[in-house]
Formats: structure tokens, sequence, C-alpha cells
């Protein structure tokens, strides 16, 4: 393509682009993208690109695109194939810094004192995803060294949601509270060094000193002293919370973590997996430290909560010279109205007013499943919500859309009809309708007689007006004439020209009923085809013109389902 094509081509582009308008500044950067050797000569170029951009600007935008088309045949196809491809692009998660194919380890870090909700199924999935983009390993790693808070059901439910509903399969599980001998030798060696000390003030003390940036006489200790308090630390030979240990740095450090922390404290409730075994337990940011040098992590991918961590946790693992990980944080993201603090789910799940963990109003990975968001929409969201910086407030209706384009291709169709009116349609036929199971790909496999008695939402009789053409779906036209119905013909021509609505039905025999429990936790009732009596439980299927659903159980003859969203 010579320079005078090239000039046009990009003029026309750009011109089509933003709504007949050329803009000659931009044609200039892409013509010297292609001809760097121009930029010699732009009192030549420069005039050259006027002029084309003039002749642009003055064709309507039908001509600037034929003019387009006879320069590049295929532009509009090709601009459409970039456009989806950036679209799926922005979905997948960016490259890692330093990362080596097979090399890289991630971590999952659960603490088992809650059921675990939508933000942290987003979190073990970047983590584990990564993971899988450059062939290494994931570990599941256990933070297990708060006896008042973990139990063996918050690890029942981990194994339940998270690696069996997500299908997160994890190349090692590590229980921290196992490694609590090896924590000792750490802590043992510092107090060796004259690195900590043992310090007898209150919690309140220690804040105050730390912000008024003071030390306490116990930092006097030495070491002797320090080993022997520690010992009967590790004894239970002192009032619970009266000793802890704490590591000396600087009281006057401009970042508050870092002055002088606690990294081991006393703790006399039997651990769930330990038992009575150990007295002394270490502080969140000592067990983190230590951990991610010891099962040799990489990449550490975190929500930014943790930012002012970050220097105390690099300090801790210089003294053992460990290997530091490569830290990559990210904003939280949060569904709007949703309560996600495990504390208040327990205030209200003690109170009576939610159902438990599980309750249709959460967002816990439980409460998800049984509505019916399938896994494939969580990788997805883990790769729409990606590491951005930006702090996210999602809607639920994001979760949906996304659960609704995986559904929509495989889940079955069928009728159900809410507070059902019964109708008589005057001269109906008599009929054997058939419907599809799925559009696409499962034809057929319902099966209704309609004698002329049909069942119609108690919402669409009162919307449908006298004389209005409606088409009961699939089936055949009514008229509405003074508060009665009569038939119409099965054409669904005839229905396109005149009609307004569509309506699903239901003939009046061999129904099933059907509850349908919805998002704000009130039940729906009504009744549905009898082909539902094919599904099992766990089934999510599509009640046409209401929504998916998921069937929940099955008793006494009645169909439980859980809604999903529309």
């Amino acid at each position: 393509m010579n320079l005078e094509l090239s000039i046009k081509k990009y003029a026309l582009e750009n011109a089509v682009k933003f709504n007949g308008k050329c803009n000659p500044g931009a044609v200039i950067g892409k013509i010297l993208g292609e001809y760097a050797s121009l930029k010699n000569n732009m009192d030549v170029l420069v005039p050259k690109i006027n002029e084309t951009a003039k002749k642009v600007n003055s064709m309507s935008v039908e001509e600037q695109k034929k003019e387009l088309l006879k320069i590049v045949p295929d532009y509009f196809e090709e601009q459409k194939e970039l456009k989806e491809k950036r679209k799926e692009e922005r979905h997948e998660l960016p490259e890692l810094k330093n990362a080596v194919m097979g090399k890289v380890v991630t971590r999952i870090p659960p603490e088992p004192s809650k059921y675990n909700h939508f933000g942290h199924a987003m979190s073990f999935l970047i983590n584990y995803l990564y993971a899988l983009k450059y062939t290494g390993k994931c570990i599941i790693r256990y933070e297990d060294t708060n006896p008042e808070k973990e139990a063996q059901e918050y690890v029942d439910a981990m194994n339940e949601d998270v690696l069996e509903y997500l299908g997160i399969k994890a190349d090692k599980t590590v229980f921290v509270s196992d490694h609590i001998d090896k924590y000792y030798e750490f802590g043992e060696q510092l107090i060796k060094e004259g690195k900590t000390y043992t310090c007898i003030c209150k919690s309140e003390e220690i804040s105050k000193r730390r912000r008024d940036m003071t030390e306490c006489v116990c930092r006097k200790k030495v070491p002797a002293v320090v080993k022997k308090e520690w010992d009967e630390m590790k004894k239970g030979g002192y009032e619970e919370g009266a000793v802890t240990l704490r590591l000396k740095i600087d009281m006057a450090h401009k970042n508050a973590v870092m002055r002088d922390p606690v990294i081991f404290r006393l703790c006399y409730t039997p651990h769930y997996r330990q038992g009575a075994k150990y007295k002394v337990w270490p502080m969140y940011d000592f067990e983190n430290a230590v951990e991610e040098g010891l099962l040799g992590i990489t990449h550490v991918l975190r929500s930014n909560e943790f930012e002012s961590r970050i220097e105390l946790q690099e300090y801790i693992r210089n003294l053992f010279g460990l290997p530091h990980p490569v830290i990559r944080q990210y904003a939280r993201f949060n569904i709007m109205g949703a309560v996600t603090q495990g504390r208040e789910i327990r205030k209200l799940i003690e109170s009576g007013e939610y159902s438990g963990w599980d309750d249709i109003r959460l967002v816990t990975l439980r409460a998800l499943k049984r509505r019916g968001i399938v896994k494939e929409t969580l990788y997805e969201m883990s790769k729409i919500v990606g590491l951005s910086k930006a702090n996210s407030n999602m809607d639920f209706s994001v979760i949906a859309s996304v659960n609704r384009k995986i559904l929509d291709g495989r889940a079955k169709r069928f009728f159900f009809i809410s507070d059902p009116h019964e109708i008589i349609v005057e001269g109906a036929p008599e009929l054997d309708v058939v419907l599809d199971l799925h559009p696409d790909n499962k034809k057929g496999g319902r099966k209704f007689r309609a004698k002329g008695r049909f069942y119609i939402t108690q919402e669409d009789y009162k919307s449908i007006s006298d004389n209005e053409l409606v088409r009961l779906m699939d089936c055949f036209n009514i008229r509405k004439s003074n508060k009665s119905f009569k038939f119409a013909g099965k054409n669904i021509d005839d229905y396109r020209k005149a009609g307004k609505k569509i309506v699903h039905w239901l003939p009046v025999e061999k129904l099933t009923e059907v509850e349908v429990l919805m998002p704000d936790n009130k039940q729906v009732f009504g009744l549905a085809e009898n082909t539902i009596k094919t599904l099992k439980e766990g089934d999510i299927i599509q009640f046409e013109r209401f929504g998916f659903c998921r069937l929940d159980s099955i008793k006494d003859n009645k169909y439980k389902f859980w809604f999903a969203h529309k």
C-alpha cells in the first residue's frame, strides 16, 4: 500500500470511528508508525494529511464507509473480531511479576473460624488460577492458630464449599497448628539473640505506649530472664493473657505495626485439632511471614487490607533468612446489601432471623450453591474482578448476568404458574402439544393434552384487555371477550400481525405443586407441569417467564425450589 492510500485509509478509519470527523493529528501518528523515515519530512507530510482529511470530512458517514471498504473489504468484520478478542483478554488474569513457568507457588490461606463467602472465593480462585496459569502449585494453608474461634466444623465447610463446590484441587494441604513446635524454635532463637522480650503490660497499656511511641520497662529484660519466663509461658504458669512475647524493633517507627509487635500470646482454650497440647500461640504476622518462607510461596495475592503489615512480615522473614514472595494486592470487593461479616451472620442466625449459613439472603458459598450459582460463574467472576486496585461494590445482578449466560445453554425449560387463575377457551380444539426441554439441544420431552381449560397466572389474566389477541405459548391464539376467552386460530403469523402478548399456561390436569423460595426469603406457591418429576435434587432449570431455579428438595410430592435469578 502506497503512502497516499495509507493516508486515505487511516483518515477514513478515524472518521468512521468518530461520527464522520477525521482528526489529522491521529492520522499523523498512524503514518509515522508505518513510515518512520517521514519524521524528517513533516513539512511535506502534514499538508498531504490535512488535504486528505478535508476531503474525507466533506463526505457523509455512509460514503466514508463505502470508500473504506474499497481499501479494506473486510474492515468491519476485522474490527468485530478485534473487539471480541479484546473482550476475552479483559477476562484473562494479567501476567505476574517474576513468574517462571512451572515454578510459581501460591497459597489459599483460610482461617477455619467461619463459612466462606463470595469475597473469599474470589481470592481463593485468583490464587488457584494463577498456579494453573503458570503450571505451578497451589497450597491450602489453614491458619488455625486462634483456638478461641476455630473449629472442625469450618474445616469441613471449607472442604465442602471450596474444594468440592469450586473444584479446587490443591497440591498440598497444611495446618499451621501442626507446626507450633517449629514456631517455638524460631521464637527461642530470637530470645537467645536478645531480639525479644516478655511483656506483662495489659493490651490497653501496650496500645497506649505504641501510640505515644514510648518503651515499657519490660524491654530491658536480659535474654536469660526472657527465656525463663518463656518456658513458664509454655507450661501455662501464668494467668491467661498475662504475658506476651514481643519483638524488639523500634517504638518510634513511623509504621505503628513495627512498634515492638506481639508475636506470641497465651491462650488456654483447647484447640479443635491440638487439644490442650499448646498454651502459647503465634500471632498472625509472625505465623504468616514464617509460613510463607517455609512453604516456598513465590507469590502472595491478597486484598489490600494487609498493606501496613507487609513491612513487618518482610522484617520477620529477614530475621531467619527466609525468602520473600512477590506480593500483589488488589482491592476488596463487596456485594452491595449482603451481610458478609461472620459475627453479624452469627447474630442473625442465633436470633432466628436467618435460617443458617446457607440462608438465601447470604452470599456464603453454600448459599450461592443452593441458589443455583454454578462454579463456572465464580471462575469467570474471579477473572473479571482480577487484580484491580479499584474498590468494587458489586451488585448481585452482575453475578446473575454471568450465571445466566452459562445456564442459558444447558438449563431445561418448564412451565410454572404462580398464583394460578383458571380460564376456559370456547371452541378450543383438543390438542396434543409437545414442547422442547431446551430450544437448541433437548428437543421434545414435554407432552401436554390441551382440552380448552387452562391455568394462567393471575397477573397475566388481569393484564389481558377485551378483544386483545393473545398467544398461549407454543399452542394457539385466544381472544378475550367480556371476561371469557375464545379460540382464535393456531397460526402464529396471525398473532405476529395483530397480537400483543404471549403467556405461558398449563392444562388443568396432572400437575405438580411447587414452592419457590425467593431472594427476600418469601415463598411463591404454584403449579408446574408433571415433567419436572424427571428432575433430581440439585438440578437447575428455567421456569419460563419466571426465572432460573434450583430444585432443593422433594417431600410429600411437593417440589421445593430456590430462585436463582431472572
